[in-house]
């Protein structure tokens, strides 16, 4: 078999497992706060979060997709090695995810790709191949558009929640205990909704880079998108979540403050709208990071003094540091294959 093909065929596969352990890690994030609330068990919750997850990709748009397909400049490099940099920064991308995984933290999976991705760039051709950020034409691309996601949907994610959580807590504090089975009932449109949004988001990160490998291994001429490339990420990030990660749901549900009915539905609410409002803009965000904070920005409307902000710490640090850990295992992942395929 011809070396090009078969480095195409690796990349291919290799963004369909990162796909796969992209749902699987991120299961928790979609489902966490409806299994905690008790608004649907496990089974049911996985179900709908299922439907909804494959919808996204297909109709969410292809925004997401151009930003993460316009991190990295490979067209200048030997085919092979291009190639091979794109497997070993998912590589390392898909080892991060595990570790976070096995120890039960609501890490990135976008920035771990995005790290991965630009770690074994550098080591492969220097800072110059890494589309760092703000061009001529004055809008952000690149590294400085993934960063700015990063930094500024956590935020919006915990003063959207906060403000969210004010507004339907006055407007149900009179309420009979019996509203919370009408709570639990109107999560199963929000969790379709955060699904969907997880899916338009999360998904076109893989087709991104699955159409980047097509183009340089010269099956399509140019960036653009094409539906297969739609529909086998659809798949590939749902078979995840129907496996599940189920560590961090103990995390999400309990570890950073108790979930009430309310607390799920407005969580869900916020989440599906701040994901789905940076799908439209082409902006990868973090579901890990937008769910997490928005139920601390919960937590902290109603009672900041049961949010456990030293398990909050304990998730920031994480997020601190998943770009350079994922940087340094995509250089490790291209330091080890490199001398036994280019």
């Amino acid at each position: 078999m011809d070396s090009l093909l078969w480095l195409t065929l690796c990349a291919v596969l290799t963004v369909l497992i990162f796909d796969y352990t992209n749902g699987f890690h991120d299961a928790a994030n979609v489902v966490a706060t409806v299994i905690a609330s008790r608004a649907m068990s496990p089974a049911m919750a996985v179900s709908v979060v299922g439907v909804f997850e494959f919808l996204g990709p297909l109709l969410g748009g292809t925004a997401v997709a151009n930003t993460i397909g316009g991190v990295v400049d490979l067209a200048p490099l030997p085919r092979p090695l291009a190639l091979l940099v794109l497997i070993s920064g998912l590589l390392g991308a898909i080892i991060w995810n595990l570790i976070t995984w096995w120890k039960g933290i609501p890490s990135s999976s976008s920035h771990g790709l995005v790290g991965g991705l630009v770690g074994a760039v550098l080591l492969a051709a220097g800072s110059g191949h890494v589309v760092w950020g703000w061009p001529p034409e004055g809008h952000l691309v690149g590294v400085a558009k993934v960063l700015l996601a990063l930094v500024l949907s956590p935020v919006l994610g915990f003063v959207v929640g906060y403000l969210v959580h004010k507004l339907s807590h006055l407007l149900t504090r009179a309420a009979h205990p019996r509203i919370n089975q009408k709570l639990r009932l109107a999560q199963y449109v929000t969790t379709a909704g955060l699904a969907f949004s997880h899916g338009a988001n999360d998904a076109q990160k893989s087709m991104g880079v699955l159409t980047l490998v097509l183009v340089l291994g010269g099956f399509i001429p140019h960036f653009e998108v094409p539906f297969w490339v739609m529909l086998a990420c659809a798949t590939a990030i749902t078979a995840g979540i129907l496996s599940g990660g189920w560590r961090i749901v103990r995390t999400l549900g309990f570890a950073v403050f108790k979930v009430r009915p309310l607390h799920a539905l407005d969580s869900q609410l916020t989440s599906g709208l701040v994901i789905l409002s940076a799908s439209m803009m082409g902006a990868p965000v973090s579901t890990s990071h937008v769910v997490a904070t928005s139920i601390m920005g919960i937590g902290a409307s109603e009672r900041p003094h049961r949010v456990h902000w030293g398990k909050a710490g304990e998730i920031a640090t994480t997020w601190l540091i998943t770009l350079p850990a994922s940087a340094a295992m995509g250089a490790l992942v291209l330091l080890a294959l490199r001398p036994w395929v280019v």
